[in-house]
């Protein structure tokens, strides 16, 4: 019979490399994990990005890895960590590359996804496997290895570092007016299609700043698709109501921009989580991803849901016909969002975060 779980683990491995949402969305894991085990020594090994996204998480260990490196960059890791024998792997990366990483540590006990969550035959790397928890949100998934370990206290936490100079690094974009954080892209990738219109972005911008007086600001990555898409949006609007910040922030420069602001916007990607993390108040527009899975945790209540509808459209079939996390990979599907209903749901979000921050105040 195989052995049971560490009861006390006294040094836990959790093997995640990307992507910066998902990155978020695992850190109230590894709260949940510290108090449960106040003691043990947690090590993250962590994707490049995702490392300069959180460095300074408290009572973290990272050991980086940079996929770019490719196997040149897995021996070296392995010769770094020789010496460290860890009670307990935590694998949440479901991508074979992540699992040949995993072969070269020292393990005593492997955890992975269950068969049914597990990808690219992640169950052959492991000898321990989650309990099936069908339609799990992103998070929940990454909080089924804390159960796994005996954690009950599972409520959400996260205590993202940011450090000084990042805030006067977002003042410098933002000044000292009120502000919607907006980041209109998400990652490009092939078929991704996660985009939403230039139009409909000009819209929200020029709502917000007519009836609200929020500037809108607009972040992203340096490519060329994010300058331009933010480019369009700006000549669609009055100068006054954007500042056009694409490219400009270090992502703890963004983590500021996003603490600060009234509230935030974005589709799946991930910044959207970065702003969960922190609280902000959180818009995300979805109709290729299922936001039941991939949503804001805080904010589902506030989410633009065109996805049943995308599924309607272009796979003729709804929400229980389709495979758990199916994406609808047409281009046209962010489409089906109405600036009215993004308009509408921000005006809720401000409305209700509002009269929040008039009881958090008394």
């Amino acid at each position: 019979m195989k052995p049971p779980l560490p009861a006390n683990p006294r040094h836990i491995a959790v093997l995640r490399l990307s992507a910066l949402g998902d990155a978020c969305n695992l850190v109230p894991t590894i709260r949940a994990l510290q108090r449960h085990f106040p003691e043990a020594r947690i090590t993250w090994i962590i994707g490049k990005g995702e490392h300069s996204l959180l460095a300074g998480l408290s009572g973290v260990e990272f050991v980086v890895y940079d996929k770019a490196s490719g196997l040149a960059g897995m021996r070296k890791l392995w010769r770094e960590l020789a010496d460290t024998r860890f009670d307990v792997l935590l694998h949440m990366q479901q991508a074979l590359r992540a699992s040949v990483l995993s072969l070269g540590l020292k393990v005593d006990a492997r955890l992975g996804f269950d068969k049914a969550r597990a990808k690219d035959c992640q169950h052959w790397f492991t000898g321990y496997q989650l309990a099936p928890h069908p339609r799990a949100h992103v998070l929940e998934s990454f909080m089924d290895f804390a159960r796994a370990l005996g954690v009950e206290d599972d409520r959400p936490e996260w205590h993202l570092p940011v450090p000084p100079g990042a805030y006067e690094e977002a003042r410098q974009l933002s000044g000292e007016a009120p502000y919607l954080v907006i980041n209109p892209c998400s990652n490009v990738r092939l078929r991704n299609f996660r985009n939403w219109s230039v139009e409909g972005y000009a819209s929200v911008i020029e709502h917000a700043w007519v009836q609200h007086g929020l500037k809108s600001v607009l972040t992203g990555g340096p490519s060329a698709l994010e300058n331009e898409t933010a480019g369009q949006i700006q000549a669609l609007c009055q100068p006054a109501s954007v500042i056009n910040a694409v490219g400009a922030t270090s992502l703890k420069g963004l983590l500021a921009l996003i603490d600060g602001a009234r509230a935030a916007i974005a589709p799946d990607t991930g910044p959207v989580h970065m702003a969960n993390a922190l609280s902000t108040p959180t818009l995300g527009l979805y109709a290729t991803t299922n936001p039941d899975r991939a949503a804001p945790y805080l904010w589902r209540e506030f989410v633009v849901n065109a996805y049943p509808r995308a599924l309607r459209t272009y796979l003729n079939k709804g929400v229980d016909d389709v495979a758990w996390g199916q994406r609808v990979r047409h281009a046209d599907a962010m489409g089906l969002i109405q600036a009215d209903e993004v308009i509408a749901r921000l005006d809720a979000l401000l409305e209700d975060t509002a009269a929040q921050g008039t009881l958090d105040e008394h």
